[in-house]
């Protein structure tokens, strides 16, 4: 919701600054997203007379402009493109350094085509105060050159913009805004009675309301003799200065109550309205050219206004372009509506529209403005386009329910902590529009007709404690009693929450797919029990609850893939289900790498490239598992896994063979094949659920490990050993020589080739020595170093590499 300082004014006799009202406005509910000062952002754009405008030398659209900035300054030099650049015109000019906004630049000095321009001719969309970019603007031959033009124009009127809550309709209009500020001590509520305009002649349109539900009120009027032409300057600069763009003064004036009071209307030209009309369904079918140009197919679902020959109207929405207003129109129809929120909704969401008319209906208006909005609209239609009114044509309730709440004093206190008396109670109800009856200890509260949103006890009490302040709350411990406190979180809703971190941390991005898929994928990850088969699957292939989070994922991979983007690493954690029973459903963190999105990334490495493999698989799997606290010194590693996964290159990992964690590898071809898959594709599946409770008894507690001061020390080794030796044992080998001072053991090569024997391979670790209590010697490091060589040497029978 966007308005400005003035308009604020209007309604409101103020003397507070802008920056207490915008204060005020957030502290009370009315959360102030934005102020915009275009004369603060305008200020070093001056007024300008162009002298001459000669053509330039080397291109045949742009001209050269010498340029009269005021204040005795010599000419500047300006290149410019636009067509009408000529001399004598009175323009807007930007020196260099000025920030353009619609071009999003700041300008400097440049050379156009050889010709050196120090400065720019703007035009209004280049200064974002119009759409207008056909040219450079045109200013009135007497605006006094040197002067800022926003000082000019009148610029200098503030535009703030308001995050409405979805219950505070009342506040789509500045009225209701102006209301809240008053009840606030920011200054007196303006608000003149309307005064109803005297009907000349019967309304020879009659409305007929085929289902109240849909239209639970209409009024309607006709107003002959108008002139329809632009607005005055007054309502342009209401509308432009929040965005809208001025149509002609009947269109205008419907933007301009739907902004200043919350009231959405529409007008019909009289002349193109065929016969009376009526607030139906529309048929299978009908169709609707709008006002913004396209055209929508309706159905029964959807309520329009329609005419003897069909529809003209999309209810509470968009208007018609059959019957809306133009120049020539001279008869015209004013409709005042109220209709059915939750169909408003329903038919701009079915329709793609959002226009403003729909965002407060959908909210709920004002039940009792109904008729009061229709009078003050045709005040304005005479004022502004003549013409003779008829009386109005009011069909349903125009009032609304009336709504009277049963209220303790004692609530506020009891729900918000804060003590307020009656004085002031009744002061803020009845600045809100309340009326209070009685003194006490329960009084009545009358809730006024354009705050649909209060109910009951508690939504009164929200509307004393947001004027009185939320800062006004004490803060109060809540009791916390001898009990521990109970932890608030599950045990799988942090492992849950802790394995999404660990995955995200590792270059993984998180993916939310079906929890159901295919009968035929389901059966290929141990799926497809005849319990776990939807009733009534939303499509064919979403037939069967998942097994397995990795179908999902691995279509998504594809997915994106297909896209341009094969280097994809994703993840998920969720539920998967075995069985129809609870013991058989799982939370299960899976992940799928694809191409060069390796964990790995193109560091050092002894695979020497970023391709992933089932060890990034392994890693992502133990990563998760590490994070949502498994016993990491009791994990086993079996080679092979499911039939999904490629038996020589996948792993199981599991504690001892009844407590299966979870599995890693490359998918099997077949797999990919019946996924319609490209791989190679990695993947791990971890069953959270399985994880065992950390065991929890007293134990004394260690001291946390302090970081060295001194600097550690990496060596490296290359060891000649059979091919049959696994790299895993050679790390272990070397990590056992001194636990204390070996911190980390990584392998970064493996070779096989020229100059090894063939039932050889050479395989190189990095070792990190960390001195904990001095700086080791040269002799010190050499000694650590031989004895890892011998170590090796012993459990493996490698020998070191020349």
């Amino acid at each position: 919701m966007k308005f400005t300082l003035s308009w604020l004014k209007e309604h409101l006799d103020t003397d507070e600054p802008l920056e207490k009202l915008a204060d005020k406005l957030t502290m009370i509910g009315l959360e102030v997203e934005n102020i915009e000062d275009k004369a603060k952002a305008l200020a070093p754009f001056s007024i300008a007379r162009v002298i001459s405008a000669e053509q330039h030398p080397n291109a045949d659209r742009l001209r050269v402009c010498m340029v009269d900035t005021g204040n005795g300054a010599a000419p500047v030099q300006v290149v410019c493109g636009a067509p009408n650049a000529r001399a004598g015109l009175v323009s807007v000019f930007s020196p260099p350094g000025t920030f353009i906004p619609g071009k999003n630049i700041t300008l400097g000095v440049g050379t156009i085509r050889g010709v050196e321009s120090r400065g720019m001719l703007c035009s209004a969309a280049e200064l974002e105060i119009s759409e207008d970019h056909d040219g450079i603007m045109e200013l009135p031959a007497d605006a006094p050159i040197g002067k800022g033009y926003a000082e000019w124009a009148g610029l200098g009127d503030p535009v703030l913009e308001i995050n409405l809550t979805p219950n505070r309709q009342d506040c789509t209009g500045v009225h209701g805004i102006a209301r809240d500020l008053s009840a606030a001590d920011m200054g007196k509520f303006i608000d003149p009675g309307i005064k109803p305009v005297k009907g000349e002649f019967p309304c020879p349109v009659k409305v007929t309301v085929q289902d109240a539900t849909l239209c639970p009120g209409f009024a309607l009027r006709l107003v002959r003799g108008v002139k329809n032409g632009p607005s005055p300057e007054w309502l342009q600069k209401r509308l432009t200065s929040i965005g809208l763009r001025p149509i002609n003064a009947l269109v205008d004036i419907t933007n301009f109550m739907t902004y200043d009071r919350a009231r959405p209307l529409h007008v019909f030209d009289a002349r193109k309205v065929n016969g009376n009309l009526t607030v139906r369904r529309a048929r299978q079918g009908e169709s609707l050219l709008a006002l913004d140009g396209r055209t929508y197919t309706l159905d029964p679902s959807i309520c329009v206004i329609a005419d003897e020959h069909g529809v003209e109207s999309l209810a509470g929405i968009m208007g018609g372009e059959t019957s809306g207003c133009d120049e020539n129109t001279t008869d015209v129809l004013i409709e005042s509506a109220l209709w059915n929120e939750i169909n408003i909704a329903q038919t701009g969401r079915k329709l793609g529209i959002n226009s403003d008319a729909r965002y407060r209906f959908e909210r709920g208006v004002d039940p009792a403005f109904m008729v009061p909005g229709l009078e003050l609209a045709t005040k304005l239609v005479m004022e502004m386009c003549g013409g003779t009114p008829s009386e109005n044509v009011v069909v349903g309730n125009a009032f609304g329910d009336d709504r009277i709440i049963d209220f303790p004093l004692s609530e506020v206190k009891r729900l918000a902590g804060i003590e307020v008396s009656l004085v002031e109670m009744r002061r803020i109800l009845g600045h809100l529009g309340f009326m209070v009856a009685g003194s006490g200890p329960v009084v009545k509260v009358a809730v006024p007709s354009w705050r649909t949103d209060v109910h009951g006890k508690a939504d009164i009490v929200e509307e004393v404690v947001r004027i009185v302040g939320v800062d006004k709350v004490p803060m109060t411990p809540f009791e916390r009693g001898d009990d521990a406190r109970k932890p608030v979180l599950t045990t799988i809703q942090l492992r849950t929450r802790r394995a999404k971190r660990a995955l995200a941390a590792r270059g993984m991005v998180e993916a939310v797919t079906w929890s159901f898929i295919s009968k035929p994928h389901a059966e290929l990850f141990g799926g497809g029990q005849a319990e776990l088969v939807l009733a009534n699957p939303i499509a064919s292939d979403l037939s069967d609850m998942r097994p397995s989070l990795l179908p999902g994922l691995v279509a998504a991979a594809q997915a994106n893939a297909n896209r341009g983007t094969s280097d994809v690493a994703l993840f998920e954690v969720g539920q998967i289900f075995k069985g129809d029973k609870p013991e058989n459903q799982f939370v299960a963190a899976s992940g799928v790498r694809h191409g060069f999105a390796s964990s790995k990334g193109m560091g050092r490495h002894w695979s020497g490239s970023a391709m992933t493999d089932a060890l990034d698989a392994k890693a992502d799997a133990f990563a998760v598992l590490a994070a949502a606290g498994a016993p990491m010194q009791a994990l086993q590693i079996v080679s092979g896994g499911p039939a999904w996964l490629h038996p020589g290159r996948s792993g199981t990992i599991q504690i001892g063979p009844q407590n299966v964690l979870g599995y890693f590898g490359e998918l099997h071809p077949r797999t990919l094949e019946a996924l319609g898959a490209d791989g190679p594709l990695i993947a791990f599946e971890v069953i959270l659920d399985r994880i065992p409770d950390a065991k929890k008894k007293p134990t004394r507690a260690k001291p946390l490990l302090e970081l060295s001061a001194f600097q550690p020390v990496s060596r490296d080794f290359a060891f000649i050993v059979d091919r049959s030796v696994k790299a895993g044992d050679i790390v272990r080998a070397a990590q056992g020589v001194d636990k204390k001072l070996i911190t980390d053991v990584t392998v970064f090569d493996v070779y096989e080739g020229k100059g090894i024997d063939p039932d050889k391979k050479s395989v190189a670790i990095a070792v990190t020595i960390q001195p904990r209590e001095k700086t080791l010697t040269d002799q010190e490091i050499d000694a650590v170093a031989a004895k890892i060589v011998a170590e090796v040497t012993k459990k493996t029978g490698g020998t070191l590499r020349a």
